[in-house]
Parts: structure tokens; C-alpha cells; sequence
């Protein structure tokens, strides 16, 4: 039977042993590391998507989002200090919900990193081209977003993009620098996270004097919003749910980490408190300082953050946060490639996508082949599609991995009670369906067209390739038990832990 197809924790943890990594991360690093990946083009860019849905009372939304995010963190805290290995949510789906749902959660991680790898690129062009549009170096404007997105010309007239050109560069540098093997040591992980700290606290204490109290009127312009909608606070809490998605990368370290059992959740936990807290101080200020009106000024800007502060007599001030954003953005955009090609390539390893994935360079020892195909799917994503689209289809994937995670640590209570947890998710019973409430209240939030058709599509498209390719290929497949037969011992070094990147901002 399908279902029963699982890939034994023990073989993972033996997996994990031939290649042990050093454990020198703390709870510290683990914060960083958190903070680092969660604040991106969440916040810098997704503040405008966000007030044309919800207006100000985007600040509800931002607290939705981070309650289910914060459950999800108690669930992941669990997995991951009892399964201190990488894949993330795939891996732990093989070992406890079987092959099919794996092969499923790994078909729609492909959406919350590829695409939102996408997403990242498109919100780091809309600070670049401000930038240079600032200082009389832009781009011509059909060259600044893609065909489904909307551009606001000097005149204040509108027109369709037709190529989004720095983007589509943009993902294609970091795909060579991941290709060639460079990567970022934490000094320079750390350093990024301080300059996007320091810009938002910059934006908060320049932007709080100027709240005023009629700018929160009306609060719910849209109301709190209805499934399938995608408007309101629900709707803008489903896509503002991006601005925290990443936190996880924190669970990839498990294997790193010094004490998992105490410095895991506290790096979940410690990462998602910090960037909720500038969250709301942003989201507030920003609203209160100049309006959050759907379709007012705010809403439409590409660099919202830069926009605020040059409109309340900061320009400078302006420029430097969008500078910082310049900065620090494409570093997450090859944390998100990063993460794509290891799910990928270790989906490969398994016999579930062609074996040519995981193949590796001889020169850089990277795997160059799964790295360029991911890295031009992107390149095209991001020269095509507005970052609100993006960003949405992204949180479709994520949610549905949130789900089955949450889903396999309480069947896990189950099948194996006995087994070693050195952290138990507290009240598990509770804060589990809650959490996958909270998935799929946020999944049906983000409206029908075209997010949620876009996903069924996917999993469909999904589903034919697992029967028609993926399972009689899969080394847990009938007849192919031999790929298993001394599997641990011939495993070669495994590129993505020596020559990758360090997950960060």
C-alpha cells in the first residue's frame, strides 16, 4: 500500500550520522538565523499588498498570522529535536505519513521556495528601481515589472508591465554564485540581520511622531474578510503570513545545533517574538503616519517603507531603508534556492525525481543541474508575475507543509509513544488542531482566483507525475529494495552540507 511506505526514522537518523555535522549552534545563532530568514520582503514589500486588502486594520492581520505561525513553531520544535536532520517538512512527512504525502509536501515546498524565491526577487526590484528612479537612473517602466502587474507612470496614470528585468537578473546571479559553491559565513549572516534591524527601527522611531488618529479611519474598511474572498484582515493575514515564513529554516539547523532539546524552540519561538513585535510597530506606524486606505497612496507603492518616510519629510532617510533592503533582500533569495535545491535534491536521492538532480559538479561539488533548472524557474517567475501573486501562491504551498507537519507529530504520539522526544510540544492535543485550523482558515483565505485554482492545478500536475513516474522509481518501491542494500555506507559527502550557503537573512 502506498501509505505504508515509509521511510524508517532510524534509517533517516543512521543517514544523518554517516554525515554528523558539528554542533556549534546556540540559542543565540538560532535566533539570528530565525530573525535573519523571516524579515525579508514580508514587511518591506508586503506592508502595501496588505493595506490594499485589509486597510489598517492590517494589524489584526499580522497577529493572526503570527499566532499561526507560533503554533506551527511549537509543532516544528518537536519534530525537529527528535529528527535533528535536513529536508525539513519532507523528510519528516517519509519517515511518518508515508511516501505519497512526502512526495505531496515536497511538490508543494517547491511553492514556498522556488516561488517565493520569485516573490523576494520581484519585492527587491521594486526597492532597486525606486532607487534608481530617485537618482534619474531608471529603468523604462515597461522594463520594471511583468505583464500581470501594475505600474503607476509619472503621470500618474497606470499601465501593464511587460518584463520584469532586474528581477529576472537578479535570480539568475544568485543561481551562479550557488552553482559555483559561494557561500556566507555567520559574521556576514549576522551583519545583514543587524542592517535590516536597524532599518526598521530607524522607520518606527521617524515615523511615530507623525501618527495621527484619523489615519485609522475606517479600521475595516473591507471587513474581516470570508474564505475564498481574499480581501479583508483574513485575506491580508493570509498573505502577510509570508512576511513570516522562513522561520523554519531555524529547524534545517537541527543538526548543528548545541542542546536541540532547549535551543531549538527557543530559536523558533525567540525569532518569530522579535519579528512579530517589529511587525506590529511597523504595520502601526505606517498605517498612522500617512493612511492605509485600500487603493490610497501606501497601497499602490512598490518600496512602501521608503515611500512613508520620504512622504513625511525623510527622504534621506528613505533612500538608506530602501538601501538596506537593496542589501539585504537577495541574501533571502538564496536562502530560499538553497532550500529548494536541498528538498529536491534529496527527493532525488530517494528515486522520487530523476537521478540527474542530484548529480553533482566536479569542480565547485554543488549540484549544478537541480541548481540552474530551479534558478531559471525562478529567474521566469519573477520577470512575470507581481509580487502579491507570488507571495500568495508561495503561502499556499507552505501552509499545506505547515498542515501535514502539524498532522504527523500527533500521529507519531501515536505510532511511537515511547520513542525519545527531547522536546515535547506542550498540550499537543490542543495546540495541533489549532494549528492546522489556523492553516486552513489562512489557506482558504487567500482567495479562489488565482491562488487556490493555482494550487489544485499544481497537485494534480503533482499527483499524475508521482503514478506515472515517481513511484515505480522510488527505492522503497517493490523490487527496488537492492538501492536500499547498503545504501548508508556508499552515501557520498553530501554537497549542500560541505560547500552550501548558510541559511540566512
Amino acid at each position: 500500500m502506498l501509505f505504508q511506505r515509509r521511510k524508517p526514522l532510524d534509517l533517516i537518523l543512521e543517514t544523518a550520522g554517516k554525515r554528523a555535522l558539528t554542533r556549534q549552534l546556540g540559542a543565540f545563532d538560532l535566533t539570528m538565523l530565525g530573525i535573519g530568514a523571516v524579515i525579508g520582503t514580508g514587511i518591506f514589500v508586503l506592508t502595501a499588498v496588505a493595506a490594499n486588502k485589509a486597510g489598517p486594520g492590517m494589524m489584526y492581520s499580522f497577529i493572526i498570522a503570527g499566532i499561526v505561525c507560533a503554533l506551527t513553531a511549537l509543532i516544528y520544535s518537536e519534530i525537529a529535536a527528535m529528527v535533528p536532520v535536513s529536508g525539513s517538512a519532507y523528510t519528516y512527512s517519509y519517515a511518518v505519513l508515508g511516501e505519497l504525502i512526502a512526495w505531496m509536501v515536497g511538490w508543494a515546498l517547491i511553492l514556498e521556495y522556488a516561488v517565493a524565491a520569485g516573490a523576494v526577487s520581484v519585492g527587491w526590484s521594486g526597492y532597486a528601481n525606486g532607487f534608481l528612479h530617485v537618482h534619474n537612473m531608471g529603468l523604462p517602466a515597461a522594463l520594471t515589472a511583468g505583464p500581470f502587474d501594475t505600474i503607476t507612470l509619472p503621470d500618474g496614470t497606470t499601465a501593464k508591465g511587460s518584463f520584469n528585468l532586474i528581477a529576472f537578473l537578479l535570480a539568475l546571479v544568485v543561481t551562479w554564485l550557488l552553482a559555483i559553491g559561494t557561500s556566507k559565513s555567520a559574521k556576514v549572516t549576522a551583519v545583514l540581520v543587524m542592517i535590516k534591524i536597524a532599518a526598521l527601527s530607524a522607520f518606527v522611531l521617524l515615523a511615530f511622531p507623525a501618527v495621527e488618529s484619523q489615519n485609522f479611519v475606517p479600521m475595516l474598511p473591507n471587513g474581516w474578510g470570508t474564505p475564498l474572498a481574499g480581501v479583508g484582515v483574513l485575506g491580508a493575514a493570509a498573505s502577510i503570513f509570508f512576511a513570516y515564513v522562513g522561520f523554519d529554516a531555524v529547524s534545517t539547523a537541527a543538526e548543528e545545533t548545541k542542546n536541540p532539546n532547549r535551543n531549538i524552540p527557543i530559536g523558533l519561538i525567540g525569532s518569530l517574538a522579535i519579528c512579530t513585535i517589529f511587525y506590529l510597530l511597523v504595520a502601526y506606524t505606517a498605517v498612522g503616519s500617512m493612511g492605509a486606505q485600500p487603493g490610497g497612496p501606501l497601497s499602490q507603492s512598490k518600496e512602501p517603507l521608503a515611500f512613508v518616510l520620504r512622504n513625511i519629510g525623510w527622504p534621506r532617510i528613505g533612500d538608506l531603508v530602501a538601501g538596506a533592503a537593496i542589501i539585504a533582500l537577495p541574501s533571502v533569495v538564496l536562502m530560499m534556492m538553497f532550500g529548494q535545491t536541498r528538498i529536491l535534491f534529496t527527493m532525488s536521492r530517494d528515486g522520487l525525481m530523476p537521478e540527474a538532480l542530484s548529480r553533482v559538479h566536479p569542480k565547485f561539488h554543488t549540484p549544478y543541474i537541480v541548481t540552474w533548472i530551479t534558478g531559471i524557474f525562478v529567474a521566469f517567475f519573477a520577470a512575470l508575475f507581481p509580487v502579491g501573486e507570488l507571495a500568495d501562491i508561495s503561502n499556499a504551498g507552505t501552509l499545506f507543509a505547515f498542515f501535514m507537519v502539524a498532522a504527523g507529530v500527533m500521529v507519531l504520539r501515536i505510532t511511537e509513544p515511547s520513542r525519545h522526544r527531547p522536546f515535547r510540544t506542550p498540550l499537543i492535543w490542543v495546540v495541533g488542531p489549532l494549528a492546522m485550523a489556523g492553516c486552513v482558515l489562512l489557506f482558504f483565505s487567500l482567495g479562489w482566483n488565482p491562488t487556490i485554482k493555482f494550487f489544485c492545478f499544481w497537485a494534480v500536475f503533482g499527483l499524475a507525475i508521482y503514478f506515472f513516474f515517481a513511484r515505480r522509481r522510488s527505492h522503497l518501491a517493490p523490487g527496488n529494495e537492492h538501492l536500499l542494500h547498503g545504501m548508508i555506507e556508499k552515501l557520498p559527502p553530501d554537497p549542500l552540507v560541505h560547500e552550501g550557503p548558510s541559511t540566512g537573512p
